[in-house]
């Protein structure tokens, strides 16, 4: 299994590396949707699907919102004159929204199960709401100040997966050192409380030397680190909820595409909540 982890990695880490600094736009953002999409193929297994028709039935549903939005907000279009479209931050504005939900639903797991768990329909929408706007926040990123710099939009994604990882890591290393107090042992049993503070107190490190390096101005730092701690515990918000589906559904992991690593929404299950809550925050703060 380690070996299978290592090796998938090694494959995945340059891959990624390409995806985000070195494709056009437009590959960007059709590579992107496939993620997506595949994610959407595994949610259907959360929504209790067997069938190939009736889970490819959700993968052209999830397909049909994000031809829409493309075809509404080409990924070249989204920033005008510095600032987001007014209306992709409607779609944020939901995504927040629905990740408060979702904190609610998580804490209060499994006494509100019932109240989403019984049909397909809100198991559908609680998944259109946690992906698609994670691929419209990775092209809101991506598109950044492109005219200015190619690259820009990349260190974005690459900031908000830096927040994502060092709380994973910090979380791993913090809760196997310190951790005595179970988070959420009904969601998931090996998460700790002290393990979600050594997270996010990691993730806030990484923007401090992120800052540093970069050389954003200091008066700054206090309101990029409040930031990554909103940032760092909805990432925890979204590990969490995936984790409360798949036991809902009886998996262990969402999929196996990933040797060693599960599936696609293992993967990324974080980056759901993370990504677009970091995009509103970045969308807020260039408007400042």
């Amino acid at each position: 299994m380690l070996k299978q982890r290592i090796i998938t990695s090694v494959v995945l880490a340059p891959l990624a590396l390409l995806l985000v600094f070195y494709t056009p736009l437009a590959l960007f953002s059709f590579i992107a949707a496939a993620i997506v999409l595949l994610g959407a193929w595994e949610w259907s297994a959360f929504m209790g699907l067997g069938r190939v028709r009736q889970r490819l039935s959700v993968v052209a549903l999830m397909g049909i919102i994000i031809s829409i939005l493309h075809t509404h907000w080409p990924i070249e279009s989204l920033w005008q004159q510095g600032k987001l479209v007014a209306d992709a931050n409607y779609i944020f504005t939901l995504a927040f929204a629905w990740w408060l939900v979702a904190t609610f639903l998580v804490f209060k797991y499994p006494s509100m199960s019932r109240a989403w768990n019984e049909g397909i329909i809100m198991r559908a929408i609680a998944g259109i709401l946690t992906l698609i706007p994670l691929w419209l926040a990775l092209n809101v990123m991506r598109s950044a100040e492109y005219e200015q710099s190619q690259q820009y939009g990349s260190t974005l994604i690459m900031v908000v997966l830096g927040i994502v990882w060092s709380a994973d890591i910090g979380a791993y290393f913090a809760g196997k050192n310190f951790g005595k107090r179970k988070l959420m042992p009904k969601v998931s049993p090996n998460k700790t409380i002290e393990g979600l503070l050594g997270g996010v107190v990691t993730s806030v490190i990484f923007v401090l030397l992120f800052c540093y390096f970069a050389e954003v101005e200091s008066h700054q730092w206090l309101l990029y680190s409040g930031l990554t701690i909103g940032v760092a515990l909805f990432s925890a918000i979204g590990d969490l909820l995936e984790s409360m589906f798949k036991r809902e559904a009886g998996l262990k992991d969402s999929g196996s595409i990933l040797p060693g690593h599960g599936g696609i929404l293992d993967r990324i299950d974080s980056l759901t909540a993370a990504a677009p809550i970091f995009a509103l925050c970045y969308a807020w703060i260039v408007t400042l």
